[in-house]
Parts: C-alpha cells; structure tokens; sequence
C-alpha cells in the first residue's frame, strides 16, 4: 500500500470531460456523501455512485429511523407507567396489557413517523450534495480495471457507462446476514430493514439473535405490546459485554415481559401448524441438553449479523484484496491494496457505527485535501445500544483490561444511588469505570442507565484529555445532574481501596 501526495486546493487533474473524474466514491453512506461534497466544493470533478438511496444505512434503515421507532416504543412504555408518577388516564391500566387502557398504539401512525424522518434526512443528503456540485450517478457500480467502474444505470433504461478516476473510494456498507438454517427460505421472515416497514403489530415477535440490533427491536415491539421471546445461541447476550452488564440487560428485559433464551441454538424453522401465518423456531439447548423443544410465533426477526456489501463490485479486477469474510482489506491509512483505492465506513470491517464512519471521512479529507498524515491507529470507539435504559460505552471493558496484563481498580455505582436517576424513578442499571492502578488514567467505562450514551461521553472527554479519574471524583457538577454521580463513583472507589488486580 504505497502513500500519494494530496491534491492542491483548486488542482483539477482531470482536465477531460464525459466519464473522466478526480474522484469516484461508490456509496452514499455517511462517510461517502460528505467526502464526494468535499472533494467537489475544493474545486474537483466528483461523481458518487449510488445504487439505492442517499444516506446509507444510517439514515434509510439504521440509526434514524431504528431511533425513531424506539422514541415512540418509549412513550408507549411511559403511558403504561403514567400512575406511578401521579398521572391516571382513563381507566386502570396493566403493566402487562398488549394496550394500556386508555391508550392504544397505532403502528401506521408510527410507521409514518418514522418514514417523515427518512424522507426529511435522505432528501437533505441529496440537497446539500447537489449545492456541492456532486455528481449523483443512480446505479449498480462494479471495478473492471484498477479504477474504471462500470455502472450499470438504474434511472436510464439499459444504459451503461464506463467511469475512471485518479482516486476511488469504496463505501458500500453492509447488509443483513441470513443464516443458513433449515426451512428458512421457505417461512416469511424480517430483517432489521423489512421490520421497519409493518403497520400492523405482530402477535407474537420471535427474534434470532441477542446482540444490538435484536435487543432494540424485541423492546421496542415489546413495548409495542407484542409478545416477544429471544433466542439467543451465546450463554449471554451481547456477547463483547462483560458478563455482569449482559446480565443486567438480560433482568431488564425479562422484567419487561421478554422471554430470554440463552445458550440456545436454532435448529430450523417451519410452518406453525397452529397458524396459516405463523413460524415455528426449533431449538435446542447447547449445553449437554439435545431434546428439541418450539417457539410459535406471528413473525420472526433474523438478527444475526450483517455481511459486507462486496461480493458483486469486481474487486478482483481491480486487485482490492478481501478477508475471509467478504471486508475489505485496508490499511491505517484507509487505502486498499490497490493503490488510490479507498475503503471507508462498515465495509472495511471492524466497528460498524455512523461515528466511525464520519471519522473515516475525515481522515481522507485530512490526507486527500490538506496534506495532512491521519490515521486509524488507537482511535476511541464510543457507541451507544438504545435499549431503554441506554448502555453507553467507550474504551476497554474489564474483560480486556484484565486481559491486558494491567493492573486496575474498576469503580461501580448503581443507577439506584444517583439522585437524580431516583427523582425521575429511572434506577435500573449501574455506572462502571475501569482505571489503570498505576497512572490513574481511566481505560473505559461503561454506563447502563438513564441516558447512558450521554453518560459515557463524560468519561470519553476525559479519556481524551488524559485526565485521572480524580479529577472526575473530585468536579463540580451541577446539582441534581447525572454528572454528578461521577463524583460518588470514583469516590466510593477510593473509600473500598485496594486493587482488583
């Protein structure tokens, strides 16, 4: 992987016209689109190529809309809780009802939220890429050389055109993974793109899969008031947790109403005798026990997994070497084998979030454009699981920093001793800061709690300014904030003393 130097502000090296640009990004996703309106507002000829919709997974069927579904989930769940805080609707209402009486979910209503929100973002995208001067060319993109693309048109009947640039950049995203399990392509199944777009509520919602993008879902529909059962084929869920936090998310959910399946692997799928519509999950349990048992439902969720979207791009042609799982290979730099051939956001593999792939944007514009030397090497990776209580975390779990070799002293703090946490009676989940015994630098921190990705960016500033955790201990933070809870966690630390190895 060889360097090359930046263009010069205002340099056009492509001094034809037609099909002949200084840039080709394949993809509009969130690292894509802001890197095409870069290039094209410091004076360089740039065409994206998009096959589907603006935006990427992030804003079509990813963080927004996944986000807006939640928010509305969440005002369900508040409704059925209205009593707690003095506020009685008509009628009693049960916390276990498909509908608190008094109120009623209305999945159109919520499934045009939700798509007001795609429409608005997407259409944005599209606005501030045409003001930019990008190039928006509508189709199916594909190497036949180092970097010539042939696109395959999708808003011009059977038309094809051939594109070459000095520099192209790889920005396809990924797609959800479907597993190879007996009877599934003969049942009806969602994915975390399709099950965005029901109207009507599932009776019974079955979801394969215990990480991020199930977990959301099951709560949200839960909420909903469909009944949900997990199935899970790891001992826990959300498998790069430490094991306390899994279990937490775990007690949380069933105390929700969720059916947790754990250690419990899918065998196949089939049709629900019992129902024209339904699907049945058999599994077994994976520890010792072989005896099959069921789960009938209304719908099944696959959430498994996502696979990179590479496999139809021609990468061979253009030598962009590939992992053993479809990513693309790249470089801490973010250039492929080939060189002037970039790959940026999922991908290329590694943490798939919107953040890291805006990051990714930045680190070509810094090198591309302005000469810089950025890289990928020991960046933070924050992210935030919107269950409801939101788990936030960035840095080193404990699980790793134990792994590590380091000594450490890990700090923890329930939700049920933050004042403001008990004021607006959201004490589930706990605070938890792991910290290096020797300099007193915090290595990570993970937050399951009432605004827990706001949370853990307090400790990601502070990991960024490499300040010791007794600067946190001993802050002034407003009162009463969340913030201020960092001053009893450190402090509580401090008052057990000691190492935990």
């Amino acid at each position: 992987m060889s360097e090359e130097p930046a263009m010069k502000d205002g340099q056009n090296d492509r001094k034809g016209s037609g099909d002949d640009y200084d840039l080709i990004v394949i993809g509009a996703g969130q690292g894509g689109g802001p890197l095409a309106g870069a290039f094209a507002r410091a004076g360089r000829r740039v065409g994206l190529v998009e096959r589907v919709h603006v935006g990427g997974t992030c804003v079509n069927e990813g963080c927004s809309p996944t986000k807006t579904v939640i928010a509305s989930a969440r005002i369900a769940h508040l409704a059925r809780r209205a009593a707690e805080y003095g506020v009685t609707p008509a009628g009693a209402m049960d916390a276990h009802a498909r509908s608190p009486r008094g109120w009623r979910v209305d999945m159109q209503r919520v499934h045009e939220r939700k798509q007001h929100i795609v429409d608005d973002f997407r259409s944005g995208s599209e606005r501030a890429l045409a003001a930019a001067g990008v190039e928006l060319i509508r189709g199916q993109a594909r190497f036949v050389s180092e970097r010539s693309i042939e696109v395959v048109m999708t808003d011009e009947a059977a038309d094809t055109r051939t594109l070459t640039a000095d520099r192209v950049v790889i920005n396809t995203g990924l797609r959800a993974s479907i597993p190879k399990l007996q009877g599934l392509e003969a049942v009806p199944y969602l994915t975390s793109t399709s099950i965005l777009e029901l109207t009507e509520l599932p009776e019974h919602l079955i979801v394969l899969g215990g990480g991020y993008v199930g977990l959301e879902f099951a709560q949200a529909f839960r909420r909903f008031g469909s009944r949900v059962t997990v199935v899970q084929r790891d001992g826990q869920l959300l498998s790069r947790e430490d094991a306390d936090v899994a279990q937490a998310v775990a007690d949380i959910l069933r105390e929700e109403g969720i059916d947790v399946l754990l250690s419990a692997e899918a065998v196949r799928v089939e049709r629900d005798g019992n129902s024209a519509d339904g699907v049945r999950l058999v599994w077994r349990w994976r520890e010792g026990r072989e005896k099959e048992q069921a789960v009938d439902g209304s719908h099944l969720l696959v959430a498994t997994g996502r696979s990179p979207n590479t496999d139809d791009l021609g990468l061979d042609s253009a030598g962009v070497s590939r992992d053993d799982r479809g990513y693309v290979k790249v470089n801490e730099k973010l250039e492929t084998s080939t060189p002037g051939v970039y790959a940026i956001g999922d991908v290329k593999g590694g943490p798939a979030f919107t953040h890291i792939s805006y990051d990714d944007f930045r680190i070509l514009r810094t090198n591309l454009l302005e000469g810089g030397s950025a890289t990928t090497t020991d960046r933070m990776v924050p992210y935030t699981v919107f269950i409801d209580p939101q788990l936030g975390a960035v840095g080193m779990t404990e699980r790793e920093a134990r792994a590590s070799g380091r000594r450490i002293r890990v700090a923890r703090l329930p939700m049920s001793s933050v004042a403001r946490a008990l004021e607006v009676d959201e004490t589930r989940g706990f605070m938890k800061a792991v910290v290096d015994a020797e300099t007193g630098q915090i290595l990570g921190a993970t937050v399951l709690g009432l605004e827990g990705g706001e949370i853990a960016t307090l400790f990601q500033i502070a990991m960024m300014g490499r300040l010791s955790y007794t600067v946190l201990r001993d802050g002034i933070f407003s009162h009463p904030t969340l913030a201020e809870a960092l001053n009893n966690l450190f402090t509580a630390m401090d008052r057990q003393g000691g190492d935990a190895g």
